[in-house]
């Protein structure tokens, strides 16, 4: 059984030798960068390195991330990157509206993954996420969403968060990763970070260096206890289909087992 994806690491796909240690860093998702970590002079250059790359079928996951699809840089990139054979998935940056995605999904069939970066995207959140079948999951892209809402505490966030997070509970997607934690050296505050966003339902995380991948995995992946916790609902679920209480008191019913479940899919895969 498979990993659900907990580590999405973004590289700039103008530096083909970047890519190239993005590639064995252990990341389980590579996103391939076109749009903000691109200087305009070097969009092409980006471009035409990254479907050389693609030719060829890549050791991980690989996604790009196209430019602004309101711009004048996606069409060349959507029509640059079509059926290569590397290409695992395309992420589209500041997604407004699901006509946006019914667009791309009709020119390029390859699984789609949308970025709200502003407050109009956060309002058509569930319209975004039921968009078409080849639109595989959301999150947001918090920089943006930060200098559109003119947030600046953390807190300030927390209800965009939330509601990506339901919106693509209530399309089947699977949970959204979290943006990126910006500061490379401050590990600590990504640890504190991804806690928050597990707690609110998030499931792994972008991120922008390789040492920032241990962190994301240790804080998304069950604790022993946890699954040793988990293990023990199931259990006695197994042996009694019915709401009952365990032996130390903690009470149990179908959503309890759910969750138990969950847990244990995470830790081992499926």
């Amino acid at each position: 059984m498979t990993r659900h994806p907990l580590t999405w690491l973004y590289v700039p796909g103008d530096r083909p030798h970047v890519v190239a240690k993005a590639l064995a860093a252990g990341a389980d998702v590579v996103v391939i960068d076109l749009e903000d970590a691109v200087a305009p002079d070097r969009k092409e250059r980006a471009r035409a390195a990254t479907a050389e790359l693609l030719d060829e079928p890549q050791p991980v996951p690989v996604h790009v991330r196209v430019n602004a699809l309101d711009g004048p840089w996606a069409a060349a990139d959507l029509a640059a990157l079509a059926g290569r054979p590397g290409l695992s998935g395309l992420r589209l940056p500041k997604v407004m509206g699901p006509e946006q995605v019914r667009q791309v999904a009709v020119a390029t069939p390859v699984p789609l993954y949308a970025l709200l970066e502003s407050a109009l995207g956060i309002e058509h959140a569930y319209a975004i996420a039921t968009a078409h079948p080849a639109l595989r999951g959301i999150s947001l892209g918090e920089a943006d969403l930060r200098a559109d809402l003119g947030v600046r505490a953390d807190a300030g966030l927390d209800w965009p968060r939330s509601r990506v997070v339901v919106a693509a509970r209530a399309a089947g997607l699977a949970p959204p990763p979290q943006s990126v934690h910006p500061d490379i050296r401050d590990l600590d505050g990504l640890a504190a970070s991804c806690a928050r966003g597990r707690a609110l339902g998030f499931l792994g995380r972008a991120a922008i260096h390789p040492r920032q991948l241990p962190v994301i995995e240790r804080a998304y992946l069950p604790t022993p206890a946890e699954i040793e916790h988990a293990e023990t609902i199931t259990t006695a679920a197994a042996a009694d289909q019915g709401a009952q209480a365990l032996p130390d008191g903690r009470f149990i019913d179908a959503a309890v087992v759910a969750m138990a479940r969950r847990t244990l899919s995470l830790a081992y895969g499926g």
